[in-house]
C-alpha cells in the first residue's frame, strides 16, 4: 500500500482549481453519478492555458448534476472536505447547494437539473452526452442568457466560438479524447419558440460582433498554446446568426414577437445567497 504523500493537516483538495475540479467530475463518475463542470472552470477544461482566464483571481467550483444523484454527490463533497451550507441548501438543495472548502477559500455551487438566471434551461437529460463539461450549446447558451453581460463573459463566449466548430450535434463525447461541437439544434430549441430567448442570445450576438470591431485585440484569444484558435470567431457569429433567424419559429414566439420589448423578456436572477457562475 502506497502511503500517502500529503501532510496530515493538508486538505483532500487539490491547490490548483481546474485540476480538482476535474478530480471531483472523476470521482463522482467512478461512482456511477452524472456531474459535470459548468462556469469558469468548464470554459477553463476547453482552454487551460488561455491567460485571459488563468490570469483571473478565480476558485470558485460550478458542478451541475441531476436530481437523482444530488444526494450522493452531497456526500461525495463532504467526504472530500468540503463543508455544506447547511441553511441554504436545506433551503435550496434540491436546486442549488453551495460547500466551501474552507483551508482553501474555495467556494463551490452545484446546480440541480437546470440553470435559472434571466433565461432557464433544463440539462438533466443532456449530462451524459459531455463530459467533463456540460454539453457546449448549455456552456455558450449560459452565457449568451445574460442580459447585461461583461466583458469576461464575452471572451467566453468567444473562446467557445473559436474553438469549437457549429454542428448538427455535441461532438466528441469526452472533450479530452476529441473535439466537442455547438449543437445548433439544442440552441435553436430556445431561440425558435421562446422570443425573449431569441431576443438575448441575438443582441449578445451583436455585442460580441461589436467587441470584435472595436475592443477586440491580438491577446484575447491568444490560446497561450503555440497555435490559433480553429475558428474565425466573426465567421462563427454570423453563421450562428443565420441559423438563428433562418429557423421557422412557433406560434408563441410569434405571438410574443408582437409585444416586442415593451414587456420585459427576461427574469432578473433571484438571489438566494449564492449564484453559480
Amino acid at each position: 500500500m502506497t502511503a500517502d504523500p500529503r501532510q496530515p493537516d493538508e486538505p483532500k483538495t487539490l491547490q490548483d482549481p481546474l485540476a480538482e475540479a476535474m478530480r471531483v467530475v472523476d470521482l463522482a463518475s467512478e461512482r456511477g453519478l452524472l456531474v459535470r463542470l459548468m462556469g469558469g472552470m468548464a470554459i477553463r477544461a476547453h482552454a487551460p492555458d488561455w491567460p485571459a482566464r488563468t490570469r483571473r483571481v478565480e476558485v470558485d467550483l460550478d458542478f451541475a448534476t441531476r436530481s437523482k444523484d444530488r444526494g450522493a454527490f452531497y456526500q461525495l463533497l463532504e467526504a472530500e472536505g468540503y463543508t455544506p451550507d447547511k441553511r441554504h441548501n436545506a433551503l435550496f438543495g434540491s436546486k442549488q447547494a453551495y460547500f466551501v472548502d474552507v483551508p482553501r477559500s474555495r467556494p463551490v455551487d452545484v446546480l440541480v437539473d437546470s440553470l435559472e438566471m434571466a433565461h432557464s434551461f433544463g440539462f438533466a437529460d443532456r449530462l451524459a452526452l459531455s463530459s467533463p463539461t456540460l454539453p457546449l450549446a448549455e456552456l455558450l447558451l449560459s452565457k449568451l442568457q445574460i442580459v447585461k453581460i461583461n466583458r469576461k463573459d464575452v471572451l467566453d463566449a468567444l473562446v467557445l466560438l473559436a474553438e469549437h466548430p457549429l454542428a448538427s450535434d455535441d461532438g466528441a463525447p469526452d472533450s479530452r479524447d476529441g473535439l466537442g461541437a455547438i449543437n445548433v439544434p439544442r440552441i435553436l430549441s430556445f431561440t425558435s419558440n421562446d422570443w425573449g430567448w431569441w431576443r438575448t442570445v441575438t443582441g449578445n450576438l451583436d455585442v460580441l460582433d461589436q467587441y470584435l470591431a472595436v475592443e477586440a485585440t491580438p491577446e484575447d484569444l491568444d490560446l497561450n498554446n503555440g497555435r490559433a484558435v480553429l475558428f474565425d470567431a466573426k465567421t462563427q457569429i454570423a453563421a450562428l446568426r443565420t441559423a438563428i433567424n433562418d429557423a421557422p419559429k412557433s406560434t408563441r414566439w410569434k405571438l410574443r414577437s408582437r409585444v416586442g420589448e415593451r414587456q420585459a423578456w427576461y427574469r432578473d436572477p433571484e438571489e438566494m445567497g449564492h449564484a453559480a457562475r
